[in-house]
C-alpha cells in the first residue's frame, strides 16, 4: 500500500464504512451476491476513492458492475451519513472488479498442469 499515513488511515475507514453499507444492503443492489471489498486508494488529495471489490455468487459480474454504479450517488449519501463526524471530504467513488483472485487461480492451475519431468541423481552435473 503507498500513499501518506493519511491516505492510509482514509482509506482503511472507507474501506470498513463501504464493507458495513454492502453487508447490510437494503436496497437489494447486490441481488444475492456477496461483495468483498479488496481495497481502496485514495487520491492525495482525498477527494477520489478507488475501490476494489471481489464478488462471490455473481452470474454476471459486470452487471453487478454495472447495478452498483447506477446507484453510486445512493452509496456515496449512505457512506457520508456514516463518516461525516470523522471526516471533512466524502470521496467519489469509482468502483473496479478485483481479479487477483482470479488470476492467481488461473495461474495455479497452470503451474498444477506443467509437465515438468522429475530431475533424477544421474542428470545433475
Amino acid at each position: 500500500m503507498s500513499g501518506t499515513v493519511r491516505q492510509q488511515k482514509y482509506s482503511k475507514l472507507i474501506q470498513k464504512e463501504l464493507s458495513e453499507i454492502f453487508l447490510r444492503d437494503k436496497r437489494g443492489i447486490l441481488g444475492n451476491a456477496f461483495i468483498t471489498i479488496a481495497d481502496v486508494r485514495m487520491s492525495p488529495d482525498l477527494s477520489v476513492a478507488k475501490v476494489y471489490f471481489s464478488m462471490t455468487l455473481a452470474k454476471d459480474k459486470n452487471a453487478l458492475l454495472n447495478n452498483i454504479e447506477s446507484h453510486k450517488s445512493e452509496i456515496r449519501k449512505a457512506l457520508g451519513d456514516r463518516i461525516r463526524n470523522q471526516a471533512r471530504i466524502i470521496p467519489a467513488l469509482v468502483f473496479f472488479i478485483d481479479e487477483l483472485e482470479e488470476n492467481a487461480q488461473r495461474i495455479e492451475d497452470v503451474i498444477k498442469n506443467l509437465n515438468i519431468p522429475k530431475e533424477t541423481k544421474g542428470d545433475q552435473d
